[in-house]
């Protein structure tokens, strides 16, 4: 039994890298289908050895680094970015028995704070490239990801009054009668727009927009330190599925199905809406992400928190 624990440790890691990938290949698949055009058709079934083939190109690219960069926290940048990532998954309850930590009482705030850390990566690679396009992006980078970091908190705490705990098996475990999509409807879209705008996923890309920046943060990053980058972000598309998972649809429970199963599909479902975003939407100016942060998702998680309170507080009273 306690070889089972070791290799979760071991596995999960490479399962999440392996999805991400994966995940690069089911994206070009799909936007090919919502924008009328071929996807990768050519390598393998359906194209889905391209991801393999990027893979291999990425890592026997040439990794080079630029004379006038701080090399050891240009290394260090990226590294942060896949650790933050991947640690947050440790907590997260894929059934009722299987989580790396296990049962952690604090789980919600650890996971909170692995993304918060995530802001190093993007300032440190920006000051460290030792270039003006990437320090701006950087820059930009920090300050969409610690505001909207703000407004994913606060959305949270009408779950956690409701659930009245940060163990993230004892919130699915709330929403046996009710999911708390219905009632923290609110909060679930706040904490939607803030996880696109955490991962930098269209619309909200502002640190990597071509027009403006060249790459943003990681403009002068190759090779398999630009990959990690690409792969962090994909696996962070994935967490914060599973989040919105966990949180509002009810995490593993279900009928008829087996709850591994029920987990998968929830969380497909929302990365797959992830994707249609790319294909659906523009991107805004970065003066206006910013102002619908400030000024409309501060005030509704705010709102969000007030009537979730006044409603418990009233259930008690009566």
């Amino acid at each position: 039994m306690s070889q089972i624990p070791f290799l979760a440790i071991v596995l999960t890691p490479l399962v999440i890298l392996a999805l991400a990938t994966l995940l690069t290949w089911v994206e070009r698949r799909l936007l090919g289908l919502w924008q009328d055009r071929h996807g990768p058709n050519r390598v393998g079934p359906g194209g889905l050895f391209q991801a393999v083939a990027d893979g291999i190109k990425i890592l026997f690219k040439q990794d080079w680094i630029p004379p006038f960069a701080d090399k050891a926290i240009f290394v260090l940048a990226p590294t942060i970015g896949m650790m933050t990532v991947l640690l947050s998954f440790a907590a997260i309850p894929f059934t009722a028995w299987s989580s790396i930590v296990g049962t952690l009482n604090v789980g919600l705030l650890f996971i909170l704070g692995m993304m918060g850390l995530g802001v190093y990566a993007v300032v440190l690679a920006g000051w460290a490239s030792n270039s003006k396009y990437a320090l701006l992006g950087g820059m930009r980078a920090a300050a969409q990801m610690i505001s909207y970091e703000v407004f994913m908190g606060l959305s949270l705490l009408g779950v956690v009054m409701i659930a009245g705990s940060f163990n993230l098996h004892d919130i699915v475990m709330a929403q046996t009668h009710c999911w708390f999509i219905l009632p923290q409807c609110l909060g679930f879209l706040v904490f939607l727009l803030a996880g696109i705008a955490e991962t930098h996923r269209l619309p909200f890309d502002l640190p990597e927009g071509e027009n403006e920046l060249g790459a943003g943060f990681h403009t002068e990053y190759s090779g398999m330190k630009f990959g990690m980058f690409f792969i962090a972000e994909y696996a962070g598309i994935i967490l914060i599925s599973s989040l919105v998972t966990t949180l509002y649809l009810g995490g593993w429970q279900g009928p008829l199905l087996p709850a591994a199963l029920w987990f998968l599909l929830k969380t497909t479902s929302v990365v797959i809406f992830f994707i249609l975003l790319r294909a659906a939407l523009p991107r805004p100016r970065y003066d206006q992400l910013m102002a619908l942060g400030w000024k409309i998702l501060l005030p509704l998680s705010l709102l969000n928190v007030t009537a979730t309170g006044t409603i418990l507080m009233l259930r008690a009273a009566g």
